[in-house]
């Protein structure tokens, strides 16, 4: 392992730059910082589903899986060049995905965000999904970027929404459907 951080505050991020993993200091708001910085908030926002009690196990553990492969991705924005998700990480989740929704009813209707703690958690986390990949895009524009880790971002999202369809069941026993008819006069 490298080194340590010993001291937290450090002042050389005082001029609006930060250092990136290969040494090389960038703007705070470059594309890069931006895109690493919302797979950060997507990790923590899966940190926040953990949290929920009595989630079930299977998922649990996907989840943890999936914040390890977060923190990867992230480092891998974070050195530029750098290389740390791969084909099957995107398989694996495709996987997951397949074996997740093969469980539940086919969808008529869009789904509201909620259906308890942990699948509202699961919602939000998919939206920050959406946006790190919109991130990672906009940094590809600039920059090289491996296909697979926005192929990666762009399943990780697809997953989310299911696992979230799972717990709303878990926690509800049904998930909240979007009436497009309400207000409409009878």
């Amino acid at each position: 392992m490298g080194n340590r951080l010993s001291k937290i505050y450090t002042r050389t991020g005082d001029d609006g730059t930060t250092g990136l993993g290969d040494g090389s200091r960038i703007a705070k708001d470059d594309a890069r910082v931006e895109a690493y910085g919302t797979v950060d908030e997507l990790n923590c926002a899966v940190g926040m589903i953990l949290s929920v009690p009595q989630l079930p196990p299977a998922i649990a553990a996907l989840l943890t899986e999936v914040q390890h492969d977060l923190f990867d991705l992230g480092g891998e924005l974070c050195i530029p060049g750098s290389r740390a998700i791969q084909a099957q990480h995107v398989t694996r989740l495709e996987e997951s995905l397949d074996g997740l929704n093969d469980g539940l009813p086919p969808l008529k209707d869009f789904i509201l965000p909620g259906g308890g703690p942990a699948a509202a958690a699961c919602h939000l986390a998919r939206t920050i999904a959406r946006r790190a990949e919109r991130r990672a895009w906009s940094l590809a524009k600039k920059e090289p970027l491996g296909a697979d880790l926005t192929n990666y971002l762009n399943r990780l999202s697809d997953l989310l929404f299911v696992v979230a369809r799972v717990l709303a069941r878990h926690e509800r026993g049904t998930e909240v459907l979007w009436r497009h008819d309400r207000g409409k006069a009878r």
